[in-house]
């Protein structure tokens, strides 16, 4: 069976996609506003990156509970309608000048919040519309299209915002949202999960969900070693922007191009990330990604003393250290989202996908503004180098570990 011939699958990527933009557009513009618009520090932008994920630390494994209780689908639209408001609160906010980062952090509270239901909604929707096997390619086809937004989204973004502002760009941004709500209305709702989720204690379903990802023998290293990874993650991407903004002294559209060369690596490590888990086994295949972090980000790190010399040779060394780092997300994505839904029974996929994302996004609410607090009294660049040895860490350590010989068929029951 193809990919091509799953119902559903095709209305569910196109919606993918809208949202995939709308994400990427609305990062760029977002730290834009906060630094342009608003006169922001990196510590500014850390504490709004934090904000927007803050809502994981509260709620998030509970959301995994509502998305393995009722319908995914309705899920994911009502929070991709909702998003779509928020974003034009912020611009009327702007347009009548009562903006300010403490209004913005509660926004972006809120914004975290239906992303939550959305993600964990997404992430497990996809097993009831894809069988097993098709699971790798699934995810790549739809982290193909992230990519394409990451590469494009930036670019674009940088392009709006200088032609008509950050806040007009989130106002048009916001149809993108709206545009993936409306698509996956008309996406036919797929297999249901076990109605037994709804007659279980909350407190039991926690614990079954928690159990599941940190007392299986291969999901409980790639989980830990995964949290690690986006303490530092975080920490860079924080500290980009006000690095080439600030540090380098570069535009708008030439940081949404440096951005925009990241999504071509992602285009190409999706594109072979089926393959390559195929020809290597999906734990070689992520400790693969994993070790290409850290040189992308010297590379990244490299551009300060260049700058010195040459405004090209910079933009030429950024978008070489952006590729990689897209390329190591490109194979990454696709083997690890694979293997992930394809060991987890159905009824467990909300709780899963929830755990393993409350923990991550709880480590961006500490390395964001830990990364921007370090870069407003060190430099952005220092911030950078600090990064770059936590993901070498974290690329020696998975490489060490058992993970490393798993294969995608390891744990597989029809």
């Amino acid at each position: 069976m193809k990919l091509s011939a799953v119902k559903g699958f095709g209305a569910f990527w196109i919606a993918s996609t809208s949202t995939y933009f709308g994400t990427y557009i609305t990062t760029f513009a977002l730290q834009v506003l906060i630094v342009v618009n608003q006169d922001g520090t990196a510590m500014d932008v850390g504490w709004i990156n934090a904000s927007r994920w803050l809502p994981y630390v509260f709620i998030g494994l509970l959301s995994g509970i509502l998305i393995d209780r009722i319908n995914r689908k309705s899920i994911l639209v009502t929070t991709d309608i909702g998003r779509g408001i928020l974003l034009i609160f912020i611009f009327l906010l702007y347009s009548f000048d009562m903006i300010n980062m403490i209004y913005l952090a509660l926004i972006m509270i809120f914004f975290g919040t239906l992303s939550i239901l959305n993600d964990a909604a997404y992430q497990s929707f996809i097993p009831q519309l894809v069988p097993r096997h098709l699971l790798t390619r699934a995810n790549a086809r739809l982290e193909q299209s992230a990519a394409v937004a990451e590469t494009t989204g930036p670019a674009l973004a940088g392009w709006i915002t200088v032609l008509i502002s950050a806040p007009f760009t989130l106002l048009m941004n916001s149809a993108s949202y709206f545009i993936s709500g409306i698509l996956m209305i008309f996406v036919k709702q797929p297999l249901k999960t076990s109605s037994v989720v709804s007659t279980v204690p909350i407190g039991q379903l926690l614990k079954e969900g928690l159990n599941w990802v940190y007392r299986h023998k291969y999901l409980r290293l790639l989980a830990l070693n995964t949290h690690v990874w986006f303490l530092f993650h975080s920490m860079t991407t924080t500290v980009f922007i006000t690095y080439v903004l600030l540090e380098l002294g570069l535009s708008s559209f030439i940081l949404g191009v440096t951005l925009a060369v990241a999504g071509i690596g992602a285009v190409v490590g999706s594109t072979y990330s089926p393959s390559i888990g195929i020809k290597l086994g999906v734990g070689k295949a992520i400790s693969l990604a994993r070790l290409l972090y850290c040189p992308a980000v010297i590379l990244i790190i490299l551009a300060h003393p260049v700058h010195l010399i040459s405004e090209t040779g910079t933009l030429v060394i950024l978008m070489f250290g952006q590729f990689l780092y897209g390329l190591a997300m490109g194979i990454e994505g696709p083997n690890e989202m694979g293997y992930r839904q394809s060991i987890t029974p159905l009824q467990l996929q909300g709780r899963m996908n929830t755990t393993m994302r409350s923990i991550n996004r709880s480590m961006i609410i500490i390395g964001a503004p830990l990364g921007g607090f370090i870069a407003g009294k060190f430099g952005s660049h220092n911030v950078l180098l600090i990064s770059a040895t936590g993901l070498a860490v974290c690329a020696i350590w998975l490489i060490l570990s058992p993970m490393r010989n798993v294969k995608l068929e390891d744990g597989y029951d029809e």
